[in-house]
């Protein structure tokens, strides 16, 4: 196992980190909690040749995959940029292009790369019911349920949805525009980029017994965009610390304030670590669900720590929400929870929060 990036990885995250710097200012972004998707900034990558560089040649990609995309992650992270790269990319285009048809691919992944469509997923939390449910039907497949908070679904134009069938599940795509099929937008800790997915009796594809598949890539996407987040953080509050006076001297001179920081390199190392064994076990076809369910409890438990550290050491402009730092704790709190917080990672790998050391 090699955790040296490849030239490929270096070379899109160094173009993402660019173009991100560039486009992603806190004047950019407006007030906490407005909007949840930079529709030109979206644009913006996809003529860079962000989007379409880590998917298969076959539906027009470079011929890159997961680790590709996860170096792409880890950038957007560090930037809290609001686009749906983990969505629409890592998951519902990677998906169309390996189970879909070509129907379905020129349809559906060829505008995701052009950057003017957006995709959506929605799954059920580990160990959670499902929402939906699918009826055959002369016509074809019909779901009807409910799910909230589907990340940039207010947004989307399609829908990776998986929903039961019989004794098993299958994930099918939906058109936004289909009838049967109401979306309303919801508010997330965040960005106002989430919503409430309806359908009664809504038309479906289907693409097969594909949820698990999409778990694990969508899990290890998501640890790979709050390592980002909690890397960028604490970067920003060691310069703080470095900058910050108190009683003639500088807050990192404290030991308790240097024994924060020292925690906090341990768990971003730890999310980085654990991340990268697991994107490079799925990227290789090797069995991945431990390892995978290992690097989402260092993303939720260790980013926690790290953004409150961020927080604390920041003293007062910490809880400002309109203060940078605020969008990074956002940010991470979110990340922790998605597809399932620390304990119930814990509990997929059989142990118990008895089980971790102290």
């Amino acid at each position: 196992m090699d955790f040296s990036h490849s030239e490929a990885q270096q070379a899109l995250s160094g173009l993402a980190r660019k173009l991100l710097t560039d486009k992603v200012t806190p004047a950019m972004l407006g007030p906490h909690g407005s909007g949840g998707f930079d529709a030109p900034l979206w644009t913006d990558l996809a003529k860079a040749g962000v989007l379409d560089a880590a998917l298969p040649s076959s539906v027009g990609g470079g011929g890159f995959g997961l680790l590709e995309q996860c170096s792409v992650l880890t950038e957007i992270g560090r930037a809290v940029a609001p686009v749906p790269y983990l969505s629409s990319i890592t998951m519902a285009a990677a998906a169309l292009a390996e189970f879909g048809t070509p129907e379905l691919t020129e349809r559906w992944v060829v505008p995701v790369l052009r950057g003017s469509r957006v995709l959506a997923v929605a799954l059920p939390d580990a160990g959670a019911p499902c929402g939906f449910t699918s009826e055959s039907t002369t016509d074809g497949h019909r779901l009807t349920g409910a799910q909230s908070a589907i990340p940039f679904a207010a947004f989307a134009h399609g829908l990776l949805v998986e929903a039961a069938v019989g004794d098993g599940h299958e994930v099918f795509l939906i058109d936004r525009e289909a009838d049967g099929v109401d979306i309303a937008a919801q508010r997330t800790v965040d960005h106002a980029d989430a919503g409430l997915v309806e359908l009664t009796g809504a038309p479906a594809v289907s693409l097969g017994d594909v949820g698990e598949w999409l778990r694990l890539r969508g899990t290890v996407g998501l640890c790979a965009q709050q390592l980002g987040v909690v890397e960028r953080a604490l970067e920003l509050t060691a310069a703080y610390a470095r900058e910050r006076k108190q009683f003639d001297q500088v807050i990192g001179g404290f030991q308790a304030v240097r024994q924060r920081l020292a925690d906090a390199y341990l768990d971003v190392e730890a999310v980085r670590l654990t991340l990268w064994q697991a994107a490079w076990r799925l990227s290789e076809g090797l069995p991945a669900a431990e390892e995978v369910a290992t690097a989402k409890f260092w993303a939720a438990e260790a980013g926690h720590r790290v953004v409150h550290t961020a927080v604390h050491v920041h003293g007062g402009v910490g809880i400002d929400v309109d203060h940078p730092v605020h969008r990074y704790f956002a940010a991470a709190k979110r990340l922790e929870f998605t597809f399932g917080g620390a304990t119930r990672h814990l509990l997929a790998l059989g142990m118990s929060l008895a089980d971790t050391p102290a």
